[in-house]
């Protein structure tokens, strides 16, 4: 049964909160954990816009710091599933802090979230394939299967001379 494609704008989760004390490390910045819970959290509702159906994380990666996020300040979290395979779905997250006393919108720093669907039995089941219609969606479409194959092979679940997608990069 062939499921029909859903845009991938048609996932596009915005997610906000506010940076308070207990929130924040001894230098008064955002803790890491804290943000990588609430990014786990609009990845998981991008995911189950998508998908029409519950989902777990099983992956996170390329999770790398820019700047940090005070305390006071506003964390922006912006969610899209950039490509579905069989059962997941990649999940690209933006993050900003924003200083609503200086007015002004900085980078944090971004990631890639993989979730699987589930059915009732938990087993997983298939997910609608993306259609990307921006450039940017595209550009994450096309990019997600390399990124997809890298997690497989750091994961050991594939074998790297199986990834074509990765050797195409560093072969003539």
């Amino acid at each position: 049964m062939e499921l029909e494609a859903k845009k991938a704008s048609e996932s596009f989760t915005i997610m906000n909160e506010l940076v308070l004390p207990n929130d924040t490390n001894v230098f008064g910045n955002l803790m890491g954990g804290r943000l990588m819970y609430w990014m786990d959290i609009a990845a998981g509702i991008a995911a189950g816009k998508h998908c029409n159906a519950p989902s777990m994380t099983a992956s996170v990666d390329n999770l790398s710091f820019k700047n940090p996020i005070k305390i006071g300040n506003v964390v922006h979290i912006e969610a899209k599933v950039s490509r579905a395979f069989n059962t997941s779905m990649e999940i690209h997250l933006k993050v900003w802090g924003e200083d609503s006393v200086h007015q002004y919108k900085y980078e944090s720093n971004e990631a890639y979230f993989t979730f699987v669907a589930l059915d009732p039995n938990r087993k997983p089941r298939p997910v609608p394939p993306v259609i990307a219609e921006t450039e940017e969606e595209k550009k994450l479409f096309d990019g997600a299967l390399r990124r997809r194959q890298l997690r497989l092979v750091l994961g050991g679940k594939m074998k790297a001379q199986d990834a074509d997608e990765l050797k195409a990069l560093f072969q003539q």
